[in-house]
């Protein structure tokens, strides 16, 4: 028997503070455990990538992971590489905002008052972003429901509101902002107060509810809701005792200087360890990760790297040290896509097959496709994963193909066969041949 949320409180009475941690036990039978679970992560880091240190020379199954994919390695099989996808959108805005908020929308923005580095300002996006498609597709369905829809997280995104900081949006004039205390997403996942000094645990006054539960679930389901409760405690002594919070420095200087960023390291992980369990517990299945921003000035000091991220992406390619940094740069980002393709490879589908990866696609982008040139050609995008049932492990080039078809594959993946999206110019063909 399939019983929904609200029937299971009112027959066992437990309180609303206890769903977060029963909600995706299968032998409950909530509606939305009766089919595959897909999910999809996009990842998002700024300037550009070193094309030599970045694409491989192959196509096909057999490929060479460039230095800057090298982490990657032991998930060569299930990841897939395209190269020559294109943003084609223009008006408004300079390559930085329009690379960043077109990324995801596939569509213009509107005119605005916010100046780039060209001529022309401009303001948000005229369109909502694929990931909020998705997310609306899923919860229209009791079957794919869950209790958030989506979940945005960020690693060091500055505090103001601009087209360079945003790239997930609800509707057009619609950003949103994404979550980057880890602190703030916990209590948003499980806590019940706003002060955080004065957060008790969450635990305490649930035990009574989760024993209630004792007897309705399988000894798999006790296992699964004990190794989740003993993540929540281990995660909030954690965030108390290292106080891994983003700190907001206001910028002084260019758009997404960061002059205090040490944590970065500590928050993407963090952030990390929060995602991959939110999709265990079937809080969403739609995520977005979001690293500082377009134009972003993160200086990597445990890189040994002292310059800010965007400065160097101007260097000219001749100046091989700003190169070699750049590279350095990326590798660090495609070591968080393999941390996250770890976490999710370890854990296993509840009430399913295989692991979590094996039922998500992680897709790593950028708002440019190499940042001294600022061209919106061969924009990055490598996945990882098996949520959408793509042909993995391969290094596919296409001809300056609109990504806007790509994103319209992301869609249909999850059974949503839309005609088009973004501007519609560019969904001629329908979805990214080669895909699957």
């Amino acid at each position: 028997m399939i019983r929904t949320r609200r029937e299971f409180v009112r027959d066992l009475g437990v309180s609303a503070a206890a769903m977060p941690f029963l909600m995706n036990l299968p032998s409950l039978g909530f509606a939305n455990q009766a089919k595959r679970k897909q999910r999809i992560v996009f990842m998002f880091s700024p300037n550009g990538v070193v094309p030599k240190a970045f694409w491989p020379d192959e196509e096909g199954a057999k490929f060479t992971l460039k230095e800057s994919l090298k982490p990657l390695a032991p998930f060569q099989d299930k990841t897939l590489i395209l190269n020559g996808v294109c943003d084609r959108v223009r008006g408004d805005g300079d390559a930085h905002m329009r690379g960043m908020g077109c990324l995801l929308t596939g569509i213009e923005l509107f005119p605005g008052n916010v100046q780039g580095g060209s001529d022309t300002p401009a303001g948000w996006a005229k369109g909502h972003s694929i990931d909020q498609e998705i997310k609306n597709h899923l919860q229209k369905d009791n079957a794919t429901k869950t209790r958030f829809g989506s979940l945005e997280f960020g690693v060091m995104v500055p505090e103001r509101a601009d087209t360079w900081t945003r790239w997930v949006y609800t509707a057009g004039n619609k950003p949103v902002a994404p979550i980057d205390d880890p602190y703030q997403m916990f209590n948003k996942l499980y806590g019940r107060t706003k002060d955080k000094a004065a957060l008790a645990s969450i635990l305490d006054d649930l035990t009574g509810d989760l024993k209630k539960v004792g007897g309705a679930v399988s000894a798999a389901d006790k296992k699964l809701l004990e190794e989740h409760a003993a993540f929540v405690r281990a995660m909030e002594k954690d965030l108390k005792e290292t106080k891994a919070t983003a700190s907001h420095a206001v910028p002084q200087l260019e758009p997404g200087v960061k002059k205090d960023n040490d944590n970065i390291p500590k928050i993407s992980k963090t952030q990390i360890d929060l995602m991959v369990n939110a999709f265990a517990a079937d809080f969403t299945r739609v995520a977005s990760m979001q690293y500082t921003n377009s134009v972003g000035m993160a200086r990597m000091k445990w890189l040994d790297i002292t310059e800010g991220h965007h400065e160097l992406s101007h260097e000219p390619d001749n100046n091989e040290k700003a190169q070699e940094k750049l590279t350095k740069i990326n590798k660090w980002f495609a070591e968080q896509l393999a941390y996250m393709a770890k976490r999710l490879a370890e854990t296993p589908e509840p009430g399913g097959t295989g692991s979590l990866l094996d039922n998500t696609l992680i897709v790593w982008t950028n708002e440019l496709g190499k940042g001294n040139s600022h061209t919106l050609d061969n924009i990055p995008f490598v996945m990882v994963g098996g949520g959408l049932d793509f042909k993995m492990g391969r290094s596919l080039k296409y001809n300056k193909l609109p990504h806007n078809r790509l994103l319209m594959s992301f869609a249909h993946g999850f059974g949503n066969h839309i005609k088009e999206f973004g501007n519609p110019n560019f969904c001629a063909g329908g979805v990214l041949p080669g895909l699957v």
